[in-house]
Formats: structure tokens, sequence, C-alpha cells
């Protein structure tokens, strides 16, 4: 199993229950293929640059374990769902500690 962190900006306008509810989502693909490490929920920041004409989104980093065939799949869910703004999923060099 691999080492990968992903952040993910869950848009800003979502009630409570729904962004925890994105997580939860989140957790539940990389628990199909992996394990969940840690989830740090950083919260709600201001963009650098619009993204869909908003200006503030829900920050949340998570570090997995996961075969390398996972972080594929779950990029393909993110990348359809409406709820999550932006993400990006990368691999831990896992020598450099």
């Amino acid at each position: 199993m691999n080492r990968y962190e992903i952040m993910f900006i869950i848009a800003a306008a979502l009630e409570n229950e729904k962004k925890d509810a994105v997580i939860e989502t989140v957790k539940g693909i990389i628990a199909n293929g992996g394990e969940v490490l840690e989830t740090e929920v950083i919260g709600l920041k201001r963009l650098a640059y619009p993204i869909q004409k908003k200006n503030e989104g829900f920050y949340v980093l998570m570090q997995f374990n996961a075969n390398p065939e996972l972080p594929a799949e779950l990029d393909r869910r993110l990348r359809i769902s409406d709820d999550v703004v932006r993400h990006i999923i990368i691999a831990v060099d896992s020598k450099k500690s």
C-alpha cells in the first residue's frame, strides 16, 4: 500500500450536515481500497482566486494508505461531485520522514 494525501475544498454554501456527509463519503471511498490515517478539517477559508464565482471554501486534508488504483477512482468520483469545488491527490514519499 502506498501513502497519499488529499486536500479538497467543499462549497462554503452547504449546510454543516451536508459538509460532514461529503467528508464521510470520501472516507467511505478510501475505506473500500485502503485506510484513512488522519483527517484534518481546516475549515472555512478565503480562496486565492474565485472558483465558480465563489470566494470561500471549506478545506479538508486527509492522509491515507491505499492500493495504487484507488486515487484514480477517488479522483473520478470527486470530479463529478457538485459539492467538491477543487481537489488534489498526491503520493507521499515515505522515505522522507
